[in-house]
C-alpha cells in the first residue's frame, strides 16, 4: 500500500490529516475477558510488542489488511494500528462494524 503515483513526496497522508484533525480521539474496547496481543505489523507472524490488559480501550489510528484471524467479533483480515508500530486484529476490537472505521494505513 504505497502512495499513489503522481503524489508529491511532501503530501500529507490521510492518517496524518486524521490525527491532526483530532479524528482519532475515539477509543474502542477490546473483547471482555481477553488479553490481546499487540504485534509490530498487521499479522500473527510479526513480533509480539506487548499484551494489552483486560478491559483495555484502544485508539484506531488507521487500518490495513493482514493475516486473517478469528476472534470474538468474527473472522477478519483487518488489523488496527493503535500506535506507531503497534497492531491488533480487528477480530478482538469492538468497533461496531465489520468493515473499516478509520483511514487505511499507508
Amino acid at each position: 500500500m504505497g502512495k499513489e503515483q503522481g503524489a508529491p513526496a511532501t503530501a500529507v497522508t490521510d492518517v496524518e490529516t486524521a490525527v491532526a484533525a483530532g479524528a482519532v480521539s475515539a477509543r474502542y474496547p477490546v473483547a471482555p475477558g481477553y488479553r490481546v496481543n499487540v504485534r509490530s505489523g498487521p499479522g500473527t507472524h510479526y513480533s509480539l510488542v506487548k499484551v494489552l490488559p483486560y478491559d483495555a480501550l484502544v485508539p484506531v489510528r488507521c487500518q490495513c489488511t493482514g493475516t486473517t484471524v478469528s476472534g470474538p467479533y468474527g473472522t477478519t483480515d483487518i488489523w488496527d494500528n493503535i500506535a506507531n508500530g503497534q497492531f491488533v486484529s480487528d477480530a478482538y476490537v469492538r468497533t461496531g462494524s465489520d468493515g473499516y472505521v478509520a483511514p487505511r494505513c499507508s
